[in-house]
């Protein structure tokens, strides 16, 4: 599946990243260039970044012992990254529903100006005591619910793989 063709304009329209980062050294493989599992462990960091912007931060979770969990991903690695390039990451929402959410992540090489990768996901809210699936938080709802409409006036359409839903 060819990726789609976004222009870094279009992925600035989702606003300020939410990560940032430098690729590291131990990153690099034997290709001389990041390691596709370090790709995997940068758009973690931006998730775990991103989460408390909607009432997701880890002291929210243990006064409710929950969580969350990935539950599928799509990854397109679009470019090399080379130790040393400055990284953005910009968060895109797809879907909300009552229990997950769907997303996509843009890592965005800064040093060299090109979309390096996209990442999809779908993604649970979870009742740790449980150990299921369950509802957001209304105050979590809210905010993805918001920033889904506001994803949705975008000049461009969500670029999902069409595998995936809420």
């Amino acid at each position: 599946m060819k990726p789609p063709l976004l222009t870094l304009d279009q992925i600035r329209e989702l606003g300020p990243p939410c990560y940032e980062t430098v690729a590291r050294a131990e990153w690099t493989d034997r290709n001389e260039h990041v390691n596709i599992r370090y790709f995997v462990v940068v758009f973690d960091d931006a998730g775990d970044a991103f989460y408390p912007t909607v009432g997701l931060a880890d002291m929210d979770h243990r006064g409710r012992e929950s969580g969350t969990m990935d539950l599928e991903h799509h990854i397109h690695f679009v470019r090399e990254v080379c130790a040393g390039d400055r990284l953005a990451v910009y968060l895109r929402i797809a879907g909300v529903g009552p229990k997950r959410f769907h997303y996509l992540m843009f890592l965005v090489n800064e040093t060299t100006g090109q979309v390096a990768s996209i990442f999809e996901c779908v993604n649970t809210f979870v009742d740790l005591v449980r150990r299921k699936s369950a509802p957001w938080p209304e105050n979590v709802r809210l905010a993805l619910e918001t920033l889904l409409e506001a994803h949705r006036e975008l000049s461009w359409p969500a670029p999902v793989c069409g595998s995936m839903s809420v």
